[in-house]
């Protein structure tokens, strides 16, 4: 009996810690990927090919985005939202991830670093990150996949000069599918990060 006991003393404590692990993350998750699948010509929603774009001071300190729009470079106070034009950046307001994955995809870097130096340039803008996953997994699951991905295109701004306090990171999991469907093409289209202005200014 004295042998029971002292193996349930040891072994509850342990069932404890594993039961309240969280999943692992992989610590690459924070690096800009390039994806092998892609959502190729849904030009709304991608930019694909070119410069990953850089970030550099031009001859009067000002900040330019390089990279962007197959070279060209960006100043900041170009960046508006009220610009409609498909060539802005800042519209571009839906981050895709792969399966199962919160690691951004190199093809989203010059989206981010735009919505970033927007937001480094417009200090009361505001700007919530809704994260989603597709169907597949538990919801619970879902819900902190959602906020993985959220939390990782926050953590881009921030690099990028966006302040935390800019940035809400809300999770639906698979809650608001952006397409009802359960194949992989609505899946891909599922598994986002949508970007909202609460605040422009």
């Amino acid at each position: 009996m004295n042998i029971l006991r002292k193996a349930l003393i040891l072994v509850v404590p342990v069932i404890f810690l594993v039961g309240c692990a969280s999943a692992p993350i992989d610590s690459t998750d924070d690096a800009l990927t390039d994806s092998a699948s892609g959502l190729n010509g849904s030009s709304s929603t991608t930019t694909t090919g070119g410069d990953t774009g850089s970030t550099a001071a031009d001859s009067n300190g000002s900040a330019q985005i390089t990279g962007i729009q197959d070279g060209n470079s960006i100043g900041r106070s170009d960046l508006t939202l009220s610009d409609k034009s498909p060539s802005n950046l800042l519209n571009t307001r839906v981050i895709y991830f792969d399966f199962d994955r919160s690691k951004v995809r190199a093809q989203f870097a010059d989206v981010i670093a735009a919505h970033a130096t927007y937001l480094a340039n417009n200090p009361g803008a505001q700007m919530k990150l809704e994260g989603h996953a597709d169907e597949r997994g538990s919801r619970e699951y879902n819900i902190g996949l959602g906020e993985r991905r959220g939390n990782s295109i926050a953590r881009h701004l921030g690099l990028q000069g966006a302040l935390r306090a800019q940035l809400d990171v809300v999770s639906y999991g698979e809650e608001r599918p952006a397409v009802t469907g359960h194949d992989e093409t609505s899946w891909e289209l599922n598994r986002r990060v949508e970007i909202i202005y609460t605040r422009e200014q």
